[in-house]
């Protein structure tokens, strides 16, 4: 019998004012924590890609702004309160798409302004417990999605999936990764096909590690081959995650996804997307009006450091792409299963108030 993997944790508290964060650059040929004990160490985690994934860069934000707080403890009043309002600016500025991460730092924030009359020591106190609290809601939503989700997966499944919505992409559990796992959990049989995820591989060096690590069967393939694996194999269903949903159910994930989706419709399979509450912006009225990161164009022309692109040639890098609502079979979420999502069905299922 094999020995059991040890755990790993996307995010972990390991002392007053110190977090630590398994840097995903490294994976998968080691698993290295890096020690982050302040905001702007935490805001450098987050843009590099050591923390990844919408609800973990959320956890990491709500995690930056309590580990800041207990390192300006001791600060007067005026230094303390500049240095928190650095640290909120600092995090916003890491990433723009993933809403998790601005949803993150608003219940922050609404947590400091609930204690400016309160002891420092205590108001420090509430807000490390706060980040707390998102962190353990995290996986509490992961899990339900995972209940939710594995009722759409058949037995003997056989599904595709896109970049990393796993445990690593999360507090723990996963979305995406979260559905696939719970599935076998009820006994099910199931098997997934990776795709890469060009350009910094978030496919093959994540996605196949955890279902590695979990005893799951995968097989990895270039994202250039997702349609002719669909037109020659058999292929239940696919399950991406998200960093962004807007209000009529477009839905923003990691470059690559929008083309997934337009090959899924053509085969007839269905095309499903895990994500929580937190990922919904509804304040936004398509996915038009999702901000799409652009990143370094050194992703694309090598890596690892080797290149293997010419010099002076101009790259295009977004790091995300938009799938219309239209080819989304449904949306899993913690709330229950979104089936052809459009507003209504997006405020029933999460219970908002349509007039709020």
């Amino acid at each position: 019998m094999n020995a059991p993997v040890p755990p790993f944790h996307t995010l972990r508290w390991r002392a007053p004012g110190v977090v630590e964060v398994l840097d995903q650059r490294r994976l998968p040929l080691e698993e290295h924590y890096l020690v982050v004990e302040s905001a702007e160490t935490m805001a450098g985690a987050i843009r590099t890609l050591a923390v990844r994934g919408a609800p973990a860069i959320g956890c990491a934000a709500a995690y930056g702004i309590a580990i800041e707080a207990f390192r300006l403890r001791d600060q007067p009043d005026d230094r303390f309160e500049a240095g928190l309002h650095h640290a909120f600016a600092l995090l916003a500025a890491s990433r723009p798409t993933a809403v998790n991460l601005f949803w993150a730092l608003e219940r922050m924030r609404a947590e400091r302004n609930a204690t400016r009359t309160l002891l420092r020591a205590e108001a420090v106190r509430h807000l490390i417990e706060a980040a707390h609290l998102i962190l353990a809601e995290d996986v509490r939503a992961n899990e339900a999605m995972g209940r939710h989700g594995a009722g759409l997966v058949p037995d003997d499944a056989v599904v595709l999936t896109h970049c990393n919505a796993g445990a690593l992409a999360t507090a723990g559990h996963g979305t995406a990764l979260g559905v696939i796992r719970s599935a076998v959990a009820q006994g099910k049989r199931v098997r997934v096909f990776a795709d890469e995820t060009r350009p910094v591989l978030q496919g093959a060096r994540l996605t196949a590690w955890e279902l590695a690590r979990d005893g799951i069967p995968v097989t990895l393939l270039p994202d250039g081959a997702a349609g002719h694996l669909m037109a020659t194999q058999r292929i239940d269903l696919v399950v991406v995650g998200a960093d962004r949903i807007a209000a009529n159910g477009d839905v923003a994930n990691k470059i690559g996804t929008y083309g997934v989706a337009v090959l899924a419709r053509r085969h007839g399979i269905p095309f499903y997307v895990a994500a929580p509450a937190s990922t919904f912006d509804l304040t936004l009225v398509s996915g038009a009006d999702i901000p799409i990161e652009q990143r370094d164009a050194g992703e694309v022309t090598g890596y690892g450091g080797v290149r293997w692109a010419p010099e002076h040639i101009g790259v295009f890098n977004p790091a995300f792409d938009v799938t219309p609502a239209e080819l989304v079979t449904a949306i899993i979420t913690e709330c229950g299963v979104i089936r052809e999502p459009d507003p209504a069905s997006i405020r029933a299922v999460l219970g908002i108030d349509r007039n709020a």
